[in-house]
């Protein structure tokens, strides 16, 4: 990963108050609490409500809640990355709102996109600034706001999505702690089971892609499913193998909370049981970029200096990968 190795040194998370939970979805689209929970192990998500509310908004309310938890000043910061597949608008980038409303006056910001899995690949990015020597504090934001581009009236898509987000701050590590070790893939030919169809360069915005519903998310539910098992649970088990790491020494797989049974496929292809996953897709959904921040956020109070994690992320593109890293602090 780089001559130095980068740690998380602290993580925040915000999400919005609105809660819809599966019985309001019920009264949308033709569906039950009961086949939402059986199917992905949903309860309820959190939704950005208000004129004018971009995924910036998550994004600023978690970094200035890590600043302060972290007692950072905000000009120390050299890079923030922001992950996430809904950006406030095409330009200027997320991360650069973000920059600009914390005070982040002295750092290089910008966006990418690796859907699902893009905390993964921005927190893999980050690293290497870190261990270059070219960055001392970096911050890494995963946050989408899903709910701008989910159809209401698709059964498919909109039971599975929600909004919320959170941020880390990575610096050097003198003793060994931090990014280990990272295997991330892509794959082009996904493009057809998962994607907008509209919005972008190849079909602009116009009366005939909205009179279509196409500015929202298209996804083969079978057919991303399947992908997803399977090379979710092999990228965990991959790099588990290659760094010499059984069940026995994680203490916690980290998954992407797209649904509890890939998470429990991957779960058993690392041979470790569910005490050992970190679980909350029952309340906030899938936040696309913003699952793995979150789920670090809520279990913060459980995680030991040196403790051994294993983070693992599916998502659009296909994109897909896996994070070892050694927590770098005690609770409190």
């Amino acid at each position: 990963m780089g001559t130095k190795r980068a740690a998380i040194t602290g993580i925040h998370a915000w999400v919005p108050d609105y809660v819809l939970t599966n019985d309001e979805l019920a009264t949308l689209v033709d569906t039950s609490d009961e086949w939402i929970t059986t199917r992905t192990g949903i309860k309820e998500r959190r939704i950005l409500k208000g004129r004018d509310q971009g995924t910036s908004v998550i994004g600023i309310a978690a970094v200035k809640g890590l600043l302060e938890k972290t007692d950072t000043d905000p000009g120390d910061i050299d890079l923030l990355i922001c992950a996430t597949t809904t950006p406030d608008m095409l330009f200027p980038a997320t991360g650069n709102i973000i920059s600009k409303a914390v005070g982040a006056v002295n750092a290089f910001s910008y966006d990418l996109q690796a859907g699902c899995s893009g905390f993964l690949f921005a927190l893999t990015t980050a690293a290497q600034y870190i261990g270059s020597g070219y960055c001392r504090k970096v911050i890494v934001v995963g946050a989408d706001k899903m709910s701008a581009i989910v159809d209401y009236q698709d059964r498919a898509t909109c039971i599975i999505f929600g909004d919320g987000g959170g941020a880390v701050l990575l610096e050097p590590s003198a003793d060994g702690l931090g990014l280990c070790d990272a295997l991330l893939r892509s794959d082009g030919a996904g493009e057809p089971h998962l994607h907008m169809k509209a919005g972008g360069s190849r079909r602009p915005p116009s009366i005939a892609t909205l009179e279509a519903r196409e500015h929202f998310v298209y996804q083969e539910g079978s057919t991303v499913f399947k992908f997803a098992v399977k090379n979710m649970a092999q990228v965990a088990y991959e790099i588990m193998n290659r760094n010499g790491l059984v069940a026995e020494d994680v203490a916690f797989l980290v998954p992407h909370q797209a649904n509890k049974r890939i998470i429990d496929a991957t779960a058993e292809k690392m041979g470790i049981g569910p005490e050992k996953v970190m679980l909350n897709i029952e309340k906030y959904g899938n936040t696309t970029s913003g699952t793995i921040p979150l789920c670090l956020h809520d279990y913060e109070a459980q995680l030991h200096r040196g403790d051994h994690l294993v983070l693992a992320a599916f998502g659009a593109g296909f994109t897909w990968g896996a994070v070892y890293l050694r927590w770098a602090y005690d609770p409190g």
